[in-house]
């Protein structure tokens, strides 16, 4: 287990998009964060109070968590003094870099000097075995995406807290690094062997007879051919009863990949349930996910409104509107009156 509390690592970064870790765990676990580390030359913050490494121990900090991602994620030499510096000061290191923390003979060699503990969050278990598709009790929903880095992390764990808002038991489960740092366990999809990816979802989320709902973040997109692979096996290990559809508006192209456009929705979601009913021939659609955060709050919310006509389906951004739309269509019934 990696000890909380966290001190979340933003280093050099400048590009909002590289902190989505760090980020992802302000917001979603803001009780086991105490403050941020970056570097002057970094224009970024996460709102919490700034520390150095010896302030950060002060504080309560027991792991530094590098939340950031770069170019092939490989640990540049910045960030190996920066860990060095933490373990000095008393910290844990965690990483979901693919450039393992064990694989660095310098951070190898401190941690074994000092006594600390380095976490690789993109270690897959070792024991994952192939998928086999049979049927297995519980409730299952899953989300799916457009294209990648759309906001199937967010919806997920947004249903998940709403779900338990109306004392519906629900667990999150978590296929990425941040996921899994967010919930404290998980598997992490983008580096399980391609053989395996099917099997290590059915053992993420078994069978379960509580009447609960396992809610499964998503990886990746069908129509992202970098990514396909990861998303067909997660929808056949899945088994979802249930997927909810994520879309970025305005978003120009497929992330990275400048000369493939996003595919239309309602293909996509068509795409979705096709490879679903491979081992799920009852799953359905429940709902549209959209990621507004680049606009307005009216024109956001006439969106949610038109694409919920078009697509005959409930229709919000679960972050910024909440998920209740979407779960009353879920569970068929209607959010419980406040008061």
């Amino acid at each position: 287990m990696i000890a909380t509390p966290y001190l979340l690592y933003l280093g050099h970064s400048n590009d909002p998009a590289g902190i989505k870790t760090s980020r992802g765990l302000a917001v979603f676990r803001p009780e086991v964060c105490v403050g941020e580390f970056r570097h002057d030359d970094s224009g970024l913050t996460l709102g919490l109070e700034r520390m150095d490494f010896r302030t950060g121990v002060a504080a309560g900090a027991r792991t530094l968590v590098l939340g950031i991602a770069n170019a092939g994620g490989t640990l540049g030499e910045d960030l190996i003094l920066d860990a060095i510096a933490a373990m000095e000061a008393g910290l844990d290191v965690a990483s979901g870099l693919h450039q393992r923390l064990k694989d660095e003979p310098r951070l190898v060699a401190t941690a074994q000097r000092l006594g600390r503990t380095l976490h690789d969050v993109r270690d897959p278990r070792p024991d994952i075995p192939v998928g086999n598709g049979k049927k297995r009790a519980g409730n299952r929903l899953l989300t799916v995406g457009t294209d990648c880095s759309i906001g199937k992390m967010y919806a997920t764990l947004c249903l998940t807290q709403g779900l338990r808002r109306r004392n519906v038991a629900a667990d999150f489960r978590a296929t990425g690094q941040t996921g899994i740092l967010i919930a404290g366990g998980g598997v992490p999809l983008d580096a399980v062997v391609a053989d395996f990816i099917a099997g290590a979802i059915e053992q993420l989320s078994p069978e379960r007879a509580d009447g609960g709902w396992d809610l499964i973040e998503g990886q990746g997109s069908l129509f992202h051919p970098s990514f396909a692979g990861v998303s067909t096996g997660l929808l056949h290990g899945a088994q979802p009863d249930a997927l909810v559809l994520c879309h970025e508006p305005g978003r120009p192209h497929m992330r990275g990949l400048p000369h493939y456009q996003l595919p239309d929705m309602a293909e996509c979601l068509t795409a979705n349930l096709q490879v679903a009913r491979l081992t799920n021939p009852a799953v359905r659609a429940v709902g549209i996910a959209l990621n507004t955060s680049t606009l307005a709050e009216e024109e956001a919310r006439t969106l949610c409104a038109q694409t919920a006509d078009q697509m005959g389906l409930p229709c919000s951004d679960p972050y910024r509107f909440g998920v209740d739309p979407i779960l009353d269509g879920l569970l068929g019934t209607p959010a419980p009156a406040q008061g």
